[in-house]
C-alpha cells in the first residue's frame, strides 16, 4: 500500500484479526526446533529457487498460487524459469489481499492534515516511552534502541506502537533481512512483460472526514504496551527463527516453514490497533474477514473465467488448516500443495508447471 501519513496510523489494523491478550505479560516465542538451528546465523544470499506453488484446479481452469513471507533475506535472488513460465501463459495476476485507505481530501486538504497527523504518532501531554512504560520494558527499549536506532531523542515521544515499528524495521535490515525481498517487483515486471493484466484485492477503506479520524485516533489511541512487548520479544529471542523461515522460503523448505514457530509481534500489534474505538468507526474491525471475501470473490471469478491464473497469498493462508484455499476446496476445487504435486505429476499441459518457482529479485 502507498499511504499518506495520515493513512499509515491506520494501516496496520487490517494485517490479521485482534485477539485479547495481558498488556503485563511477556510470554517468549516457542524455541526455534533444532533441526533447523544451523540456518540461523546467517541469512542466505545469492539465486534461490523460493517454494514451490501452490495448484487449485476444475476441469481445465487452474490457478497457481505463491506463497508470500516477510521478512525475506536481503541479498536473495529469487531466480527460475517456471514462475515466468505460469505468468506469460496466465490471463490474470491475482495480488495479494490488502487494505487500501483512501483520504477523501485534497491536496491542499493533506497539507493541512499532516501536522496533525505526526502528533498523532506522539504521546499524549508530550509523555516520554519512559514515562509510559513500565521500567523493565523500557530498560529492554533502551538497549536495543542503542544498537539498531542510536542517538534518536525524537522517537522518545512516539507512541509505543509507532515505536516498535521503526525498531522492528532497523533491526531486521541489520540482520540482513527485508520486509518483502522485491518480490512483486519482479512479479510486476512479467506481467508487464506479458501484458498479463494485474488484479488488486484490495479491501477499500474510504476516509470520508480525515480530521474527524485523526480526533478519533487521539481519543481513543490503541493500548499498545503488548504490541511493544512483543516486538522486543521478536527482536531479542526470535530473530534465529525469522532468519530460518527466511532461508526456509527462499531454498524452498516447506517443512521447515511448517514446522518453525512465528512471532506473536504481529498480532499483538494489530490486535491494539483494531480494538482501539476509532477502528469500528472506519470500517476496521474484523478486516480478516472483509480481507478473504474479498480475495476469495476474486479467485472464484478468475477460476471461472481464465483458463489459468497467477495469484499470490500469505504463505501462512497456505499451510494452515482452515486458509483461504479450503473454502475453495469445499466449492469443489481441487487443491493440491508442492509436495502433493510431486508425488503425483499431473499429465503434461501448457497449465502444468514444475513445483519450484521464482523470478531474479533482491
Amino acid at each position: 500500500m502507498r499511504l499518506s501519513c495520515l493513512a499509515f496510523l491506520f494501516a496496520l489494523s487490517g494485517l490479521v484479526p485482534a485477539f485479547a491478550q495481558s498488556i503485563t505479560a511477556s510470554t517468549p516465542p516457542p524455541p526455534v526446533p533444532s533441526n533447523v538451528a544451523e540456518l540461523a546465523g546467517v541469512v542466505v544470499s545469492g539465486v534461490m529457487p523460493g517454494p514451490g506453488l501452490w495448484k487449485v484446479s476444475k476441469g481445465d481452469h487452474v490457478m497457481w498460487v505463491l506463497g508470500t513471507l516477510s521478512p525475506l533475506p536481503q541479498n536473495m535472488q529469487w531466480q527460475s524459469r517456471d514462475l515466468e513460465q505460469v505468468i506469460s501463459q496466465s490471463q490474470q495476476v491475482l495480488l495479494s489481499p490488502s487494505v487500501k485507505l483512501k483520504a477523501n481530501v485534497g491536496f491542499l486538504g493533506k497539507m493541512f492534515l499532516l501536522p496533525s497527523a505526526y502528533s498523532a504518532r506522539k504521546n499524549d501531554d508530550g509523555q516520554t516511552l519512559q514515562q509510559v512504560l513500565p521500567p523493565p520494558v523500557y530498560a529492554r527499549w533502551e538497549v536495543l534502541k542503542q544498537k539498531y536506532i542510536g542517538d534518536n531523542r525524537g522517537i522518545e515521544r512516539w507512541r509505543p506502537i509507532f515505536a516498535a515499528q521503526e525498531l522492528y524495521q532497523k533491526a531486521i535490515k541489520a540482520n540482513g533481512l527485508s520486509k518483502t525481498g522485491g518480490i512483486q517487483a519482479d512479479i510486476d515486471a512479467l506481467a508487464t512483460r506479458y501484458g498479463v493484466k494485474q488484479v488488486p484485492t484490495d479491501y477499500q477503506v474510504v476516509i470520508e472526514h480525515p480530521g474527524a479520524a485523526l480526533k478519533a485516533f487521539k481519543s481513543s489511541a490503541p493500548h499498545d504496551t503488548t504490541c511493544f512487548i512483543r516486538t522486543l520479544d521478536s527482536i531479542e529471542q526470535d530473530m534465529p527463527a525469522m532468519k530460518a523461515r527466511a532461508n526456509a522460503w527462499a531454498t524452498g523448505d516447506l517443512q521447515a516453514l511448517r514446522e518453525l514457530p512465528d512471532s506473536e509481534r504481529r498480532d499483538a500489534c494489530v490486535s491494539a490497533l483494531a480494538d482501539a474505538g476509532f477502528a469500528r468507526t472506519l470500517g476496521l474491525d474484523d478486516v480478516t474477514a472483509k480481507l478473504q471475501a474479498v480475495w476469495l470473490g476474486a479467485a472464484r471469478a478468475a477460476l471461472h473465467t481464465n483458463t489459468q491464473t497467477f495469484a499470490m497469498l500469505p504463505m501462512s493462508e497456505l499451510l494452515k488448516a482452515d486458509g483461504y484455499l479450503t473454502k475453495l476446496q469445499a466449492d469443489g476445487y481441487k487443491v493440491e500443495s508442492p509436495e502433493e504435486q510431486e508425488a503425483d505429476p499431473a499429465p503434461g499441459s501448457s497449465a502444468d508447471a514444475p513445483a519450484n518457482s521464482g523470478s531474479s529479485s533482491r
